[in-house]
């Protein structure tokens, strides 16, 4: 049986469906006539970093020109987002240093105009009202009058060792009295002239107090470690005994201006005190806080 030509075979339907679709163009889409300009400029990329640098700057003028507007362009947007950032609080202008209050402080805010104070409103940071002279208002609750002032015992008076032992007791207790008061001068009336020591902790109860009070301060004596004699091999000066206490403090609550400080944790140190009899009382001639024995 002979087959006829292709020119004589019969056209189905379905024959001449598949051959429109084998003759009709392809769509070149916008993805493949990109995939094709990529393998183009890859392609023709010059080989190795040198090579490239060197076709980046050898363009026409007109390129060299649309570079320049593109990184105008870019430096006008940069400035007006940063002049924008600045306007809106964004950011801090350039060469301006933002204050950051301390984590352990409340907010400080400024001290109203007198236009504020004037309608009867109390200023207030923090929680506290700022009083005139701009440092934060103590708690009447905590005032330095809800403080009683330590008494030293009669035993204390007597030059024993025991006496020693329980001047030394006073002189901690005045201590904290003199941190949530501000009252130094009867902490310097327990000490001799010139103990560094002594003048160190009066110092700095003037300067807070100076600009600033305290309150909550407390000192309680957990032990009593030694007492005994000191001999002058030691330095010391003649009648002098030794006092080693186990001392657990809380430094409570500071105010410095308006900054506000609140130390309530609870810790133990060692407290060294040189008790000399001198006169008809025991002062403290020298002290100190022993490092590693906390």
């Amino acid at each position: 049986m002979m087959v006829p030509p292709l020119s004589e075979r019969p056209v189905t339907e379905e024959d001449e469906e598949r051959f429109r679709r084998e003759t009709a163009p392809r769509k070149y889409t916008l993805r493949r006539r990109w995939a094709d300009y990529r393998a183009e400029v890859k392609a023709r990329r010059p080989k190795g970093a040198r090579a490239r640098a060197q076709a980046w700057l050898h363009v026409e003028p007109f390129y060299w020109g649309m570079r320049v507007v593109y990184v105008v362009l870019f430096a006008g947007a940069v400035l007006s987002v940063y002049v924008n950032g600045v306007a809106e609080g964004w950011w801090p202008a350039w060469g301006e240093r933002p204050t950051v209050a301390a984590t352990t402080t409340p907010p400080i805010y400024p001290v109203p105009t007198a236009s504020a104070t004037a309608s009867g409103e109390a200023a207030m940071s923090g929680g506290y009202q700022i009083g005139p002279d701009g440092v934060l208002v103590r708690p009447a609750e905590f005032a330095a009058d809800t403080y009683t002032k330590p008494e030293l015992p009669e035993e204390a008076k007597e030059n024993t060792e025991r006496g020693a032992e329980l001047a030394a007791e006073h002189y901690i207790a005045t201590l904290s009295y003199a941190w949530n008061t501000g009252d130094t001068q009867t902490l310097a009336t327990l000490s001799a002239e010139q103990v560094p020591f002594a003048d160190g902790y009066i110092n700095a109860i003037n300067s807070l107090y100076s600009n600033g009070w305290a309150y909550g301060n407390t000192a309680t004596i957990t032990s009593i470690v030694e007492v005994e004699s000191v001999t002058a091999e030691m330095g010391a000066p003649p009648n002098t005994i030794g006092v080693l206490f186990h001392v657990t403090t809380i430094n409570g609550t500071s105010c410095q201006g308006k900054r506000i400080v609140v130390s309530d944790n609870e810790y133990t140190v060692s407290l060294a005190l040189f008790m000399t009899w001198q006169g008809d009382q025991w002062l403290v001639t020298d002290g100190n806080i022993p490092h590693g024995n906390e």
